[in-house]
């Protein structure tokens, strides 16, 4: 009898997730928290070149590879104008919106069923079966579970009541889409600009549009509430205000710009315990989120979606099907949330650390360039017809 997945969360990971599924002859539901998708909602991310090709593996690669814009290639400099460094590391950068938008359009084309308004409360298992309880009074039941519900993952807290909290990285995030403004570069590449006390990063669209983001320090963790209450006149002026010093093209751009995003905390997770239990299981950010610096978050989750549905496929029950899914992919995100990490401790580390990586860095990109030291993380694939074993009991 075919298997039926309950998958919670309705954002990028999710549709993946049930679209990986199908394929593994796996029937599933999807059940977002909000009312309505994220058409129109957010910024912008990255896609690298193994994230790309995890979806390849599901036939997605060509939904989404005229979206956005190629960006494989990194400039770095600091506040002063001075060159760090260039790397090369194929990707794409692509509205969140859009990539969200033909995503979950795809997956009800190929049959997905997809609801909104259904908050995950609780979930329990009873009799090889799980059932799980929304917030507006409903509920359903399936085989198993997948919470694919991001960083505040409801999931994982049912699974582990213990599970720790998200580390903030003391960074904020900010940033827009500016136009009728000239800036120094060309298409396919991002510029990282090391402001005296903001980071900032920038890339310029073939139709002449500018995509950017500030990453403000913030030491202390603002509350939700606390973010709400700042306005876009406000996050001008205070963009403007940490950029004055800087040479580069970030007033011109904050300027240019109509509206600027409301400002998010910047998260990680160094590790979450436990994954899975019986009949539930998490993927990407509920498992693993990973700091933007990493430039890994969207493909990390892809690449769970693609590693869970051979696992369920191939391994003979649930449980051991989830172990074989950690021992697949625990070792491989978290070195990328610490990679992650390492990036943004840059970012704003003081006038002594300022001095100690302007004098450094270059010398590290000349090394990362000349040795690769990054395709550990960009040329990861997916087989998907290679069988997975069962773990060791």
């Amino acid at each position: 009898m075919t298997k039926k997945a309950l998958v919670i969360g309705g954002g990028i990971a999710g549709p993946v997730t049930a679209m990986a599924l199908q394929r593994a002859g796996i029937d599933s539901e999807v059940f977002e928290a909000y009312e309505r998708g994220s058409e129109g909602v957010g910024a912008f991310l990255t896609l690298a070149v193994n994230g790309l090709e995890a979806l390849r593996v599901l036939d997605l690669h060509d939904l989404v590879c005229d979206l956005g814009m190629d960006s494989s290639l990194m400039r770095m400099s600091n506040g002063r104008g001075k060159p760090l460094g260039t790397l090369t590391q194929p990707s794409r950068t692509l509205k969140r919106a859009d990539l969200y938008q033909v995503l979950r359009d795809e997956a009800v084309r190929r049959g997905a069923r997809v609801h909104y308004g259904r908050r995950l409360v609780d979930a329990s298992i009873a009799d090889g079966r799980v059932r799980a309880d929304f917030a507006d009074g409903t509920s359903a039941e399936g085989d198993l579970l997948i919470g694919a519900d991001g960083l505040r993952s409801r999931t994982r807290t049912i699974i582990d009541p213990g599970a720790p909290r998200a580390q903030h990285v003391g960074l904020l995030n900010t940033g827009g889409f500016a136009r009728g403004v000239t800036v120094p570069g060309e298409t396919g590449t991002s510029y990282f600009i090391f402001g005296k006390r903001c980071f900032f990063g920038y890339l310029i669209h073939p139709d002449g549009e500018v995509w950017w983001f500030a990453n403000p320090p913030s030491p202390k963790e603002p509350t939700q509430e606390e973010l709400a209450a700042i306005t876009p006149a406000r996050w001008r002026a205070e963009l403007l205000e940490l950029f004055k010093d800087d040479a580069g093209p970030m007033a011109d751009i904050i300027r240019a710009t109509d509206h600027i995003i409301p400002g998010w905390n910047t998260y990680d997770f160094p590790t979450v315990p436990r994954w899975f239990n019986e009949r539930m299981v998490i993927v990407g950010d509920a498992a693993h989120a990973t700091s933007p610096s990493a430039g890994q978050g969207a493909s990390m989750a892809i690449e769970d979606a693609v590693v869970l549905a051979t696992c369920l496929r191939d391994v003979p029950g649930v449980h051991d099907a989830f172990a074989a899914y950690e021992r697949l992919r625990r070792g491989r995100v978290e070195r990328v949330v610490k990679q992650g990490r390492r990036n943004g401790s840059g970012k704003a580390p003081g006038a002594l650390g300022a001095f100690v990586r302007d004098l450094g860095m270059p010398m590290v990109m000349r090394q990362i360039a000349k040795r690769d030291l990054m395709a550990w993380i960009h040329d990861y694939r997916i087989s998907w017809d290679a069988p997975v074993a069962a773990p060791v009991r």
